[in-house]
């Protein structure tokens, strides 16, 4: 299951180059993977093109039958595939095992949510006249996804884009394939047509271009960069192909002097490192009212500095590892501008001292910032916590706004009038308030700026795989 999946076959790419995959946890090779390339997505596309031809008229009941049985064969498999899982990423045992269960979640969800692609029917001004309009599948979907959940990731794309009909043509994170051909195993083994879904990993920008280029791919799903979602930007415009972009984010947490200072920073400390930081919504610039600002910075970096890091595999570990040397090699540096910045590192941010294999950071927080601060600017995507302050709600709403991004935002207060007008005023796709999950299976993801376009989960991501259709009827 280390090759690339083609028309329902495990073949090694056209050139057989393979790469080393490693456990960011030990630095050792967990298996040699195919690297697959230009021609390899290009012979994909073409399966997913065929199979197309057969799953794009099965019956939405049909596809649900099987989209159930891989959401159940998820669920039979779900302890061996964690294992898989915390051994290609580094995350705890207990998260992986809740990724798989979302996951899992998301194929019985389309599974329903496929048999309710309602069209409807329009009133006309003439009398000989009907109108109504349908939605039918769009044709063979690129999904490009990013290494940090592994499993949930592909899910929600695959399993929308599959219960609209269209066939899938994938492209997972060379840093964690494991989950996605484990994924692969669960729809195969369910009875998808052969050929709805082939998976290529390998050369990322030679798949991307080769999915830009070729006529019969008709839309790429994409979660990752900002900048490379810019890339795909500029080439989607070579045959028209249509986009869904989840960026990067850079996610505000407004906390409000009326809230229970203690509680919200334990809180905030298994919120803020889960997957270690490397999440696209994670809550990354705090903000604190400043009459609790010190209180609650002492409070945060007790709780912080208490969290076990170690292997994912061990009793009790909060955070694992980064993903790679050069993610923990990126954070670091950040670490070191800040302090050039003249800001002070409460707890964390070091190498713990019995860990010198793995990419393993301390969890640190950071206080003394100024708005302008590398920590304010630029996603972190690491186990840092940064902390500012704010004066008044309009103060807090000015700093949140001020970034490119627009996925998520926090607003914890007990205020009601102060919750619905930060909510409304707070320029991101997603808003949670006194909560840190604002997202579910049922519910719309997506971002404002250059977080994105267009949404995952919910009944809006399956319309993202549906084309739209008027039909007019004359003459009656």
């Amino acid at each position: 299951m280390n090759q690339l999946l083609i028309n329902n076959q495990w073949v090694d790419a056209i050139d057989k180059t393979t790469y080393s995959l490693i456990n960011p946890a030990t630095e050792e090779e967990i298996a040699n993977i195919a690297n697959g390339s230009y021609e390899d997505c290009k012979i994909a596309i073409e399966s997913a093109h065929t199979a197309f031809k057969t799953w794009g008229i099965t019956t939405p009941y049909q596809r649900a039958g099987i989209l159930k049985k891989a959401a159940d064969y998820i669920r039979d498999h779900m302890e061996a595939f964690a294992k898989d899982m915390v051994m290609e990423s580094g995350k705890p045992l207990a998260e992986a095992k809740g990724e798989w269960a979302v996951a899992a979640n998301l194929f019985e969800w389309y599974a329903e949510e496929a048999k309710r692609a309602y069209g409807k029917t329009i009133p006309t001004n003439r009398a000989d006249k009907r109108s109504m309009v349908i939605y039918q599948p769009m044709g063979v979907i690129g999904v490009i996804t990013a290494w940090n959940f592994p499993a949930y990731n592909p899910a929600r794309a695959w399993a929308a884009a599959l219960a609209a009909g269209c066939t899938v043509v994938a492209k997972p994170s060379e840093n964690t394939p494991l989950s996605a051909f484990n994924m692969a195993m669960a729809l195969m083994s369910s009875g998808l047509t052969d050929g709805a879904l082939n998976i290529l990993v390998g050369d990322a920008s030679a798949i991307g271009e080769a999915m830009l280029d070729h006529p019969l791919l008709k839309k790429i799903s994409f979660t990752g960069s900002t900048r490379v979602g810019k890339l795909l930007m500029n080439g989607a415009s070579r045959t028209h192909t249509k986009l869904s972009l989840e960026l990067g984010g850079n996610a505000p947490v407004l906390i409000f002097g009326d809230v229970d200072v203690e509680a919200l920073a334990k809180a905030t400390a298994i919120a803020r490192f889960r997957n270690n930081g490397q999440v696209c919504i994670a809550p990354q610039r705090f903000y604190i009212q400043e009459n609790i600002y010190e209180a609650f910075a002492g409070s945060v970096a007790k709780h912080i500095a208490a969290l076990k890091v170690g292997n994912g595999f061990e009793e009790g570990v909060h955070v694992g590892p980064l993903i790679t040397r050069k993610q923990k090699e990126s954070v670091v540096a950040l670490l070191k501008e800040t302090k050039e910045e003249q800001a002070t590192i409460l707890t964390g941010g070091n190498t713990p001292a019995d860990m010198d294999k793995g990419y393993f950071l301390q969890p640190a927080v950071v206080t003394g910032l100024k708005p302008s601060s590398v920590l304010a600017r630029q996603e972190i995507f690491g186990p840092v916590l940064p902390l500012f302050s704010f004066s008044d709600l309009n103060d807090a709403i000015a700093k949140a706004n001020d970034t490119e991004y627009g996925l998520a935002a926090y607003v914890f207060t007990n205020h009601l009038a102060t919750a619905i007008h930060a909510s409304e005023r707070l320029e991101f796709g997603i808003v949670g308030i006194n909560e840190w999950a604002p997202h579910g299976t049922e519910s719309p993801f997506g971002g404002w700026k250059q977080s994105g376009q267009g949404h995952e989960s919910g009944s809006e991501g399956l319309y993202e795989y549906l084309e739209k259709k008027l039909v007019s009827i004359g003459t009656l």
